[in-house]
């Protein structure tokens, strides 16, 4: 508890002669006063513990920023790692599509061209069918 140096006998005495109070009152006031002095102030033995107090504070607010730095540092490195392979994921599908898709143009160029073909030796045949008629014709 704090002891704090309040002469209460004195201060009783002086309310009494000076101030014209009953002994009473005078005690009564000397009483508060003196409870209110002895709670209210502040010991060098109270400042150097919540000095104390502060410097543990101080030391734990240390430890849990580090602790979080870390952890934050890990879940960063978690997610480059999430992305690196998304990245590379996403590489090869793109990939996979490019060549699924010069299989299907090639496939449909071999297709245009078996049409063309097609086609042309159709036209040819009319064009031969047509000059054999018209030399028939003739004859």
């Amino acid at each position: 508890m704090t002891a704090v140096a309040f002469d209460t006998l004195r201060f009783v005495r002086t309310l009494r002669d000076k101030a014209k109070m009953s002994s009473e009152q005078a005690e009564g006031l000397a009483d508060a006063i003196a409870e209110a002095i002895q709670n209210d102030l502040a010991t060098k033995t109270d400042i150097a513990a919540v000095r104390t107090d502060i410097e543990a504070l101080r030391l734990t607010t240390k430890s849990d920023i580090e602790t979080l730095r870390l952890a934050t540092k890990t879940d960063i490195a978690a997610v480059r790692t999430d992305i690196e392979a998304l990245r590379l994921s996403t590489k090869s599908d793109i990939e996979t599509l490019r060549l699924a898709t010069k299989a299907d143009l090639a496939e449909t160029k071999a297709e245009i061209i078996k049409w063309m073909i097609s086609s042309i030796g159709f036209q040819a045949l009319v064009i031969v069918g047509g000059v054999v008629a018209l030399a028939r014709g003739f004859h």
